[in-house]
C-alpha cells in the first residue's frame, strides 16, 4: 500500500520527531560509523557524494573521512557535498574535506565554496524512512531523486538512517529512486544482489 502525499508529510513529521527524541542517538551514530566503515572496505570506487546532516541525521562524514584517508598511493579519494540547483532542483556534488571554505546555500544548509565538481561513484544519502528493497523515504523535496536520474553512469545508492525509520509498509512513489543498499546501526539491512 502506498501512502498518499498527505499521509506521508504527517508520516515525515512523525519520523523526524522520533528520530530527535531517541535518547540513544549518539550510540547509534557510533555504530552506524561502524558500519559504514565496513560496507566501504574493499570498495574500489574512489568517489564518494554525501550530504550535511540536519534535523537529527546521521553524520556520515567522519566514516567518510576515515575512508578518504585511506586511499591507495596515487589514487586519491574524494567526497563530495551537495550543492542545490533551485532552477534545476538537481544536486551537484562538490569537493569536501574539513576546514574547506563552507557557505550556506538558498535552503540554509553548508555547502563547499569554491571547490572542484564532480561526478560521485557512491552517493550516501539520509533515509528519514525506508522500507523493504530499498524503498527510501526522504523530506519530500525530490532533490535526490531528481538528481540520481540526471546522473551517468548511475552511481551505487546507499541509504543510511536508523533503525526506528523502518517502515515495513512503504511502498516507492512513482518519481522514488531505489536504494542499492540500506545501512543502520544494526549494520546493511538490505543489499541488492
Amino acid at each position: 500500500m502506498q501512502h498518499p502525499a498527505p499521509d506521508r508529510a504527517a508520516l515525515r513529521q512523525k519520523l523526524i520527531a522520533a528520530r530527535l527524541a531517541l535518547t540513544d542517538r549518539l550510540e547509534r551514530a557510533v555504530q552506524l560509523q561502524s558500519a559504514l566503515r565496513v560496507f566501504l572496505v574493499g570498495r574500489r570506487e574512489n568517489t564518494i557524494g554525501a550530504y550535511w546532516p540536519i534535523k537529527g541525521e546521521f553524520d556520515p562524514l567522519p566514516a567518510l573521512y576515515r575512508w578518504a584517508e585511506g586511499g591507495p598511493e596515487g589514487a586519491p579519494r574524494r567526497i563530495g557535498l551537495p550543492v542545490a540547483n533551485r532552477e534545476t532542483g538537481q544536486l551537484r556534488f562538490h569537493v569536501w574535506y574539513p576546514g574547506c571554505p563552507m557557505e550556506h546555500d538558498a535552503y540554509d544548509i553548508p555547502k563547499p565554496k569554491d571547490t572542484d565538481e564532480f561526478a560521485p561513484q557512491i552517493l550516501v544519502v539520509p533515509c528519514l524512512g525506508f522500507g523493504p528493497g530499498g524503498v527510501r523515504l526522504g523530506y519530500g523535496g525530490g532533490f535526490f531523486d531528481r538528481t540520481l536520474a540526471s546522473l551517468e553512469p548511475r552511481p551505487l545508492i546507499v541509504g543510511v538512517g536508523f533503525a526506528q525509520g523502518f517502515l515495513p509498509l512503504l511502498r516507492p512513489g512513482p518519481l522514488d529512486t531505489q536504494l542499492d543498499a540500506m545501512l543502520t546501526e544494526d549494520g546493511v539491512m538490505w543489499q541488492r544482489p
